[in-house]
């Protein structure tokens, strides 16, 4: 296969997946389809300015994937998503050999179905993979990666095991997936990402394809293929985010003059790093976040238990809470999992240098998803957390996106 592999992303989200697979350089975008205004435009951004696609607005199509028929043949003048011409002519008559994607993962995470009171059962997101498979059902790619939270082998939306319906589903339209899904759980330390992450990746294998081949390759692929790209040693954060400037509470004098605006808690950063300010801190945040990270540094640790945590919490700020509301990153290690919450407050993502007393940037947080610093993210501050938590690491998407290569599509290795 000399050309390169004909592919589209569905969620797309901000582009993690598509980051590494166009990284790798085996891949062309088609179409990404995403529905979230402030991601859409980092995805066109991005297609046009670093991956050269001259008609990036065009190849990105910001619908909602539950309305099929007009995502696949096009749609005009819709009030909240505009005008695209659809998938069908987006891939055009050569076909499609790859789809990518994950459908949103709050209503199969554990954290989530805890929140919710009736365990997610409600939620519409259960349910839009049945969208992702009537996509593949209609352009019959050779093969598909499908990603998605650990909870999913355990939600049971309705009763019903999602992961016996996803199988279902997908063998119906003539596509195998792994016997044992645990198997596609994968920890993305174990793949040089600086972050405590894992996340199912299921491959899909086209029947007409590969026929009685699909399962010894799917084998193959857990078992051999993707284990062989393993690191030797898990990246910390301080190889991910170690060197870059520090920023510092400003003291009360500076405040409005050398900060430049009354409304920053910390040093603003000198030089060419893109998001790497730091969000506003109250007074009682930084002394909290200067006191749990002196705790982490002395080696006193009275803080680092989840009980001593909740009731610092509920000692400084009068509330109670049934988790724990603080954590300090450790230098040493891999950060915890960088989740779309952090748009909301970074009190679990504090900053391992006691002198700066503060929550991670957009940037650091960027940097432990292993996005290149040359993505520069647009849109609000709270968007930009959003889309980084959400994303796929594109780290480890180029690894996949090598290894699906490699397996399926590399004429050098196919027999």
């Amino acid at each position: 296969m000399g050309e390169k592999i004909r592919s589209i992303d569905l969620f797309a989200g901000c582009g993690g997946l598509m980051e590494g697979f166009e990284q790798s350089g085996h891949y062309e975008t088609l179409a990404c389809v995403e529905w979230e205004k402030a991601p859409c435009d980092n995805l066109c951004r991005r297609l046009r300015e670093k991956w050269h696609y001259a008609d990036a607005q065009r190849r990105v199509v910001r619908f909602d994937i539950r309305r099929a028929e007009e995502l696949f043949g096009g749609f005009r003048d819709d009030i909240e998503f505009g005008s695209a011409e659809g998938l069908d002519r987006l891939i055009g008559t050569e076909g499609l050999d790859l789809i990518i994607g994950g459908p949103p993962c709050q209503a199969y995470s554990v954290a989530g179905r805890i929140r919710d009171e009736n365990g997610m059962n409600d939620d519409y997101r259960n349910y839009l993979f049945e969208n992702y498979v009537e996509t593949v059902k209609r352009y019959r790619p050779r093969l598909f990666v499908f990603e998605n939270v650990p909870g999913l082998l355990s939600a049971r939306p309705g009763g019903v095991k999602i992961v016996d319906v996803i199988r279902e589903e997908f063998s119906k339209i003539g596509y195998e997936i792994a016997e044992n899904l645990k198997d596609t759980l994968i920890d993305f330390t174990e793949y040089g990402i600086p972050q405590n992450r894992k996340r199912m990746i299921i491959l899909g294998l086209n029947r007409e394809v590969y026929g009685e081949r699909c399962q010894p390759l799917l084998k193959q692929f857990y078992e051999t293929e993707l284990p062989s790209r393993r690191v030797s040693r898990k990246r910390t954060v301080k190889d991910a985010i170690g060197d870059l400037p520090p920023l510092y509470p400003l003291k009360e004098e500076d405040k409005g003059d050398k900060g430049g605006s009354r409304n920053a808690s910390h040093t603003q950063p000198p030089g060419p790093v893109a998001n790497h300010s730091p969000r506003w801190h109250n007074q009682r945040d930084i002394g909290i976040f200067r006191m749990l990270a002196q705790d982490i540094e002395s080696g006193e640790k009275k803080y680092v238990s989840a009980e001593a945590l909740k009731e610092l919490y509920t000692r400084l700020t009068g509330k109670a809470s049934s988790v724990h509301k603080y954590y300090v990153l450790r230098w040493n290690e891999p950060s915890n999992t960088i989740p779309a919450h952090l748009y909301k407050d970074g009190l679990r993502h504090i900053h391992p240098d006691s002198r700066q007393a503060r929550s991670l940037t957009v940037r650091e947080a960027a940097r432990l998803q292993t996005f290149p610093d040359d993505y520069e993210f647009t849109g609000s501050m709270v968007e930009q957390y959003k889309m980084i938590g959400n994303a796929v690491p594109p780290g480890f998407s180029r690894i996949l996106a090598e290894a699906v290569y490699g397996m399926f599509f590399d004429e050098r290795r196919l027999h």
